[in-house]
């Protein structure tokens, strides 16, 4: 599929929007072939040393398109709401994860010599994701998104990225969460956007498209900066305080499937655009799998349901804020293609003894409900998002 054709760009003067895309899921790849607990094996020792600014392995990402420098030069971005840098593939990156021939995916790799408006820095970078790590050098330019241009951002060229980007259709990442979690202390785009008063509003609306019935097809998004999605979300918002600006994190007040109730005041919750399934603590998902009579696939490393089961499972209902945002077991329940004809609950564990975030939003509840991310107010909001036709 021409990933060009679907990022066409459509602008107005100060509130604009970028169509995007998706890879399809990483994580229901990895169960489909086998490979999803040696994956899930590899990656828990990977993390015992190293940072993890990326809470996700960018399972479902949201690619848009963005071009960098004069003459600009296209790049495909991931996105990401849970880091805040950008960065794209040098034309100096030419390891075997920077080119993947095998799996057809083509990489646009940003020339600086071809940009008469790129300044060098002397300054290295190097940020490690939980889906790997990637360094290169920093650098000055002029990005556009939309249409709009933000002058003079700084990010990194990568000369190194692993394994995991190289077999992922996209050039980089595109961070879009606080300066706080920016590595390097860089100044994110979105916040060069709103110094640069480009925008009408200090804000970005994030709408996802209900997922193909073959779920691993790309299916379509739309980010709009500067306002409101009036097209695709519902008028009514619910807004509630970020608890810390670095993700975009806010507190979670209780869950409830069944008659299983969880109500506390100390679950956080970070919306993260590159997890397509539910991060919950263990205790939720032991809860929920009672309510749904899930049984654990040790193969699989996931709880299955009977796919025919799907229609009269309960809704899991999260409680944020005074509001209550259900989820229909049709959207959390996903078949992945065990082939045995059973479906995996689309959640996976995340240790809630910590003091990081035990709640993970990912691109199921952003098909539900359309996120608003509004910077100038420190605050995250949603509304119901608006679908023509029924598809899950």
């Amino acid at each position: 599929m021409n990933l060009l054709l679907l990022l066409v760009t459509t602008c107005s003067a100060a509130v604009f929007q970028v169509p995007t895309t998706t890879s399809g899921s990483f994580r229901a790849k990895l169960i489909r072939e086998g490979k999803y607990s040696s994956f899930l094996a590899s990656r828990l020792q990977q993390l015992n040393t190293g940072s993890q600014p990326l809470l996700g392995f960018s399972d479902d990402p949201c690619i848009g398109n963005i071009t960098i420098g004069s003459p600009p030069q296209s790049a495909f971005v991931f996105m990401d709401t849970t880091s805040a840098n950008l960065w794209v593939m040098g034309s100096a990156c030419t390891s075997v994860n920077c080119n993947d021939p095998l799996l057809g995916i083509i990489k646009h790799k940003f020339n600086t010599t071809k940009s008469t408006s790129f300044v060098k820095s002397n300054r290295k970078f190097n940020i490690q994701y939980g889906s790997g790590e990637c360094s290169g050098y920093l650098g000055t330019d002029t990005v556009e998104i939309g249409g709009l241009k933000i002058q003079k951002q700084e990010f990194g060229v990568a000369n190194i990225v692993d394994y995991d980007f190289g077999t992922r259709p996209i050039d980089g990442i595109f961070g879009l969460a606080w300066p706080a979690l920016s590595v390097d202390q860089v100044t994110p785009p979105m916040q060069n956007l709103v110094s640069q008063n480009q925008l009408d509003a200090p804000i970005f609306t994030i709408f996802f498209d209900k997922r193909d019935p073959d779920y691993y097809y790309p299916s379509n998004g739309l980010i709009t900066y500067g306002g409101l999605d009036t097209k695709n979300c519902n008028a009514n918002i619910s807004y509630v305080p970020v608890s810390s600006k670095t993700y975009w994190q806010f507190k979670v007040d209780g869950f409830q499937v069944g008659t299983y109730n969880r109500t506390v005041n100390r679950d956080q919750a970070i919306m993260d655009t590159g997890s397509s399934w539910f991060g919950l603590p263990y205790s939720v998902i032991a809860g929920i799998a009672t309510q749904t009579n899930a049984t654990w696939d040790l193969y699989a490393s996931v709880y299955t349901v009977p796919c025919s089961t799907m229609n009269s499972l309960p809704d899991l209902v999260f409680t944020i804020g005074a509001e209550k945002f259900p989820i229909s077991a049709p959207e959390y329940v996903e078949d992945v293609g065990l082939d045995d004809g059973t479906c995996a609950l689309a959640m996976y564990g995340i240790d809630a003894s910590g003091f990081g975030p035990s709640v993970t939003l990912g691109n199921i509840f952003i098909r539900r409900y359309c996120s608003v991310f509004d910077v100038g107010n420190a605050r995250i909001g949603f509304a119901d998002a608006i679908h023509p036709n029924s598809v899950i």
